[in-house]
């Protein structure tokens, strides 16, 4: 989890695929955190990104390094996580959020990966898996 963590750190702008219905969604984020051992998202729950991930848990996440050489995607449920000590995290570690979300503003959410399968890409090497 740390590997993927800071490879969302080194390529902060990331890509999250949800399910509407049939249909999928693809959105560009740029913020996580590690907190308690879990590595969370953030959002908020009056976006359709939210709604989406509360009908259907299952995500998948994409980005790229900005050299273009290697690339990570991440499978995941998304487990919603309520408590202030979380979104607290989320902000202190993310300080441009503070711009749009307060800890309790009753509108920014955070998010932590559960069964996240993580493969790390590259155009030289085989792909690497890890899971957390």
């Amino acid at each position: 989890m740390d590997e993927v963590y800071k490879f969302l750190k080194e390529n902060p702008v990331f890509y999250v695929a949800t399910m509407d219905g049939d249909q999928p969604r693809v959105r560009p984020f740029g913020v996580v955190a590690l907190f308690e051992d879990r590595l969370y998202l953030q959002t908020g729950n009056i976006k359709n990104v939210y709604k989406q991930m509360m009908k259907n848990p299952k995500i998948e996440l994409c980005t790229m390094s900005k050299d273009g050489t290697s690339w990570l995607r991440v499978a995941a449920e998304v487990v919603h996580d309520g408590r202030i000590e979380a979104r607290r995290r989320m902000l202190e570690e993310n300080p441009v959020l503070k711009k749009l979300y307060a800890e309790d503003d009753g509108v920014g959410e955070v998010l932590w990966l559960k069964n996240a399968e993580a493969t790390f890409y590259s155009f030289t090497e085989a792909p690497r898996t890890v899971k957390f």
